[in-house]
């Protein structure tokens, strides 16, 4: 086993294992060249926690993921049928990608690719940052081999951002917003010619044709980062907020509020088995001070679809029926605790963090997010057939798996959230893009 291959292993939690062996064995199944690439690499290698599997086949990506559909009965999004490639959505909100290794080549800035298919050293070579451009085989023959075109491994030990391309902004300017938003989450620095490229493509006003489609997208990626609030406080220095509402600058970008749904954030551990649908959060506090109109200018902007939208404008009211549940006296009884908290989303429990000034919803929702979840989820399905005599799928085993966790619950010891300890000053940084313009 390759050192890259055993770090890869110790990396995955036990679902990330699960998905990653069956996207293996489809993909052999079908005879079909896999790696895993992009950002599932980039953080394994550079020390992070792997959020979301991205792989890459030499071939049909979309009839991959529909084989493994078919099989498996998992979730499987809209397909970007123009690259080839599709998402799925496994087992304990495990996300994976499966993508046609391709070659995009533009006519000119900012126009749509001409897209066709590419090996794998072809697509490495094609992609925006170094450190994105790694691969690894996971084929029988070159299992844990690492393929690195553009020694993205020298800029991940280095810390550095650097283009593959002395092209990559201009022909898809979305990447200037990519590489702020990179910076910002791993605290790496820029390298020069890479900051004179962003320059050039601001000096030329380039960052204009980024379309709605690119900017909702990359609206996407802002809202699901553990920094998203001091990669917005970059944008806006930057003067690149605009773009998504042209209102929005200055005193219209709810700064404060975007640091206290960071800190909000934070409450929900990676590990632990609960979907946030972080669009229509962020944008809920991101808007907050914006009009009416404005908002309809950011959605246009953006090209919002309908889900998007209705999670964002519809998240505030359906919180306060769950704050006038989570105050009622019978809350304080674990297990009843755990069954109200269940039946509602992720956003929910992490906006009534953000906007709610009562601290007995404040203690409860920390209690079942930092006691309760963890604990119903250390219970296996094995422990519960052992206990009860009943096997996993049906609806006979469900019910019992709820009262087996109500009374473990209820048999723990209870834990009084202490009020937090006021903490030190965040320790400041230098300016990652402090190179470029103000």
């Amino acid at each position: 086993m390759s050192d890259y291959l055993y770090t890869l292993e110790s990396h995955l939690n036990a679902a990330q294992s699960e998905a990653l062996a069956t996207v293996q064995t489809a993909a052999n199944e079908a005879g079909l060249n896999l790696f895993l690439a992009g950002g599932a690499l980039r953080d394994m290698i550079a020390g992070f926690p792997i959020r979301d599997l991205n792989f890459v086949v030499e071939g049909n990506g979309i009839a991959l993921a529909k084989a493994i559909v078919k099989k498996t009965g998992w979730e499987m999004a809209a397909p970007d049928t123009r690259r080839n490639r599709a998402e799925l959505l496994f087992p304990q909100n495990v996300r994976v990608e499966i993508a046609m290794a391709r070659e995009e080549k533009y006519a000119k800035a900012g126009a749509k690719p001409t897209i066709s298919p590419a090996t794998i050293y072809e697509d490495l070579r094609n992609r925006d940052f170094t450190i994105n451009a790694i691969a690894m085989s996971l084929n029988r023959a070159s299992k844990g081999l690492l393929i690195d075109p553009n020694n993205g491994l020298g800029d991940l030990e280095r810390r550095e951002l650097r283009t593959v391309s002395k092209y990559t902004f201009y022909d898809d300017p979305v990447r200037i917003l990519r590489l702020i938003r990179f910076a910002k989450r791993f605290q790496f620095t820029i390298d020069e010619r890479t900051l004179q490229q962003y320059e050039n493509v601001r000096d030329a006003n380039l960052e204009r044709k980024i379309g709605a489609e690119a900017l909702r997208q990359e609206l996407h990626h802002i809202a699901g980062e553990p920094t998203s609030a001091e990669i917005v406080k970059e944008l806006d220095d930057q003067g690149l907020l605009t773009l998504f509402c042209p209102a929005m600058m200055g005193d219209k970008v709810n700064h404060a509020g975007l640091q206290k749904l960071q800190k909000a954030r934070q409450n929900v551990a990676l590990e632990l088995n609960l979907p946030v649908e972080n669009m229509g959060l962020f944008l809920t506090v991101l808007c907050e001070k914006l009009a009416p109109k404005e908002r309809a200018g950011l959605k246009t902007a953006c090209a919002l679809d309908k889900p998007a939208v209705q999670a964002w404008e519809r998240l505030d009211g359906r919180v306060k029926k769950l704050a006038v549940e989570l105050k009622q006296p019978k809350m304080t009884k674990p297990s009843v605790l755990y069954g109200a908290a269940q039946k509602a989303q992720g956003a929910e429990l992490v906006y009534l963090l953000y906007k709610s000034t009562d601290r007995t919803v404040q203690d409860r929702i920390k209690n079942y997010l930092q006691k309760y979840l963890p604990a119903a989820q250390e219970i296996t399905d094995e422990e519960i057939s052992e206990a009860t005599g009943i096997e996993p799928g049906s609806a006979k085993f469900e019910k019992a798996k709820s009262t087996f966790i109500a009374k473990r619950l209820d048999a723990r010891p209870k834990k009084i959230v202490e009020p937090e300890a006021v903490m030190p000053p965040a320790p400041q940084h230098p300016p990652l893009v402090s190179s470029v313009r103000r």
